[in-house]
């Protein structure tokens, strides 16, 4: 079965940096887009950023853009996501998730597979 595992969350202090990865398994990863999404205590599910099948396109939300970066290696189906300057606004639980598709979109009901999520705290 499809299963995608999130880690490297944990507690920051604003300005600092963490890097999220996300091993996957039961599917293709080099065929599809991989996202991050996000969602804060109280606020729904966002858009944070997606990469291509290939690695060479990405797209970010633009409260991330500057400062978030996604990158995969499909060698080893891990897609990663490095977070620099760090606010305490980027506080939340940070998905990985799996597009339908070859290049992935900013709407979560295109992605089929999701991870089980990891917490992100950037303290003030």
């Amino acid at each position: 079965q499809v299963q995608l595992t999130d880690s490297g969350g944990g507690l920051v202090q604003a300005g600092g940096s963490l890097r999220l990865s996300c091993a996957a398994s039961g599917f293709t990863f080099s065929s599809k887009g991989m996202g991050w999404f996000r969602q804060a205590p109280g606020k729904e599910r966002e858009f944070v950023g997606v990469i291509n099948w290939s690695g060479d396109s990405t797209e970010y939300a633009d409260s991330v853009k500057g400062r978030f970066t996604i990158s995969r290696d499909n060698a080893k189906s891990t897609v990663y996501l490095q977070m620099n300057s760090l606010k305490p606004e980027d506080t939340a639980v940070y998905y990985c998730a799996a597009s339908n598709y070859r290049s992935g979109t900013r709407y979560a009901w295109d992605f089929g597979s999701w991870g089980q999520g990891t917490q992100v705290t950037v303290s003030s």
